[in-house]
């Protein structure tokens, strides 16, 4: 081998699943710490129960599809999931929940289509979707964000996992729980009389949203997708909530500012959109794919039966994504199509 060819060899490698992932647990950090820091350790509770759960389903799946453990396990591709699934559930929620959402998310949503990379629909969503569905209240027990010091401890977070324990005394509804049973109060009104509102979309979503944009930014900058989806998504709901906001009144659907730091919205945008997967290929498919997403949640959020909105838009959109790449894949230079 030459050194020309040598140094050629060595200049940006394509890297691998498990390095991909490991980059995408680092992005999640930021988050997770926020998380924590507002909610509480049932963070990490749900977090290490959704692994361990990943882990033992991960490895029972492919014992059975006669496949090898450990190359499959250590691409982390079910660790991601987990972790994606974890940070989507309320804190301090029963093991039994975590283990039907994990089971959903990675035999249905990713063995059942043939494994990673052949999954239609995000495995993480799926498994959400599939609790939201069937256990509605616990999906709903969300702990005040009242800080570390006023939130379960570590000890009453394990006591959640294994003995289905609820703290009904503090918990609280969030803001987009609000925005959707307000049957007459004004913008300024709701603000002043649910301190959650916070200043400007929640007490404590506000810098986990924030926390979620600053690791997506970074994966940006590593380059493990492109801005397509996440400003398609980002921009068309921004474009939506002020179109549709009137400034405040009982009818309003709340402002772009309120949409975009509520809710799972960056962690969306960032996180689920861009799973490579199940979404569009081409970089103007991205963004339709995104778009949709952005419509999608826009319109639950407001019109629709649940307050957050973003496991059934990217799931709807995930139906959508063969139809988008069939008509935003360039075709190759000299293609006339089929003759007549």
């Amino acid at each position: 081998m030459s050194p020309r060819t040598q140094h050629t060899t060595l200049v940006n490698p394509k890297p691998t699943v498990a390095q991909i992932m490991q980059k995408v647990l680092i992005a999640c950090v930021p988050g997770i710490i926020v998380l924590t820091h507002f909610f509480g350790p049932g963070v990490l509770m749900n977090l290490l129960a959704a692994c361990v759960f990943g882990a033992l389903l991960e490895a029972l799946v492919l014992k059975a599809r006669h496949l090898a453990v450990k190359p499959c396990l250590s691409d982390y591709s079910a660790l991601v999931t987990a972790v994606l699934l974890g940070i989507s559930l309320p804190p301090y929620s029963p093991w039994w929940l975590i283990a039907i959402g994990m089971s959903a998310a990675l035999v249905v949503g990713k063995h059942l289509f043939g494994g990673i990379g052949q999954n239609p629909f995000n495995p993480a969503m799926v498994g959400y979707a599939v609790l939201l569905i069937s256990f509605p209240i616990p999906m709903t027990q969300w702990v005040a964000p009242h800080g570390l010091s006023q939130t379960p401890g570590i000890v009453d977070a394990l006591l959640s996992v294994i003995n289905h324990r609820y703290y009904d005394g503090i918990t609280m509804a969030t803001p987009l729980d609000l925005m959707k049973q307000n049957e007459g109060q004004t913008m300024t009104s709701l603000f002043q009389l649910y301190p959650q509102f916070g200043r400007f979309a929640g007490v404590g979503w506000e810098w986990v949203n924030l926390a979620f944009l600053a690791g997506g930014l970074w994966m940006l900058h590593q380059r493990l997708f492109t801005w397509h989806g996440p400003v398609g998504m980002l921009t068309t709901l921004a474009l939506l909530s002020a179109l549709f906001y009137d400034g405040g009144s009982s009818a309003s659907g709340g402002s772009p500012t309120f949409h975009l730091l509520s809710g799972a919205t960056m962690f969306g945008a960032f996180f689920i959109v861009t799973d490579p997967s199940s979404g569009a290929t081409s970089n103007q498919g991205r963004f339709v794919f995104g778009a949709l997403v952005g419509i999608l949640v826009y319109c639950i959020r407001v019109w629709g039966n649940y307050p957050d909105a973003i496991a059934f838009a990217v799931l709807l959109a995930n139906f959508c994504a063969p139809l988008i790449d069939h008509y935003t894949i360039p075709k190759a230079y000299g293609y006339r199509g089929p003759r007549s």
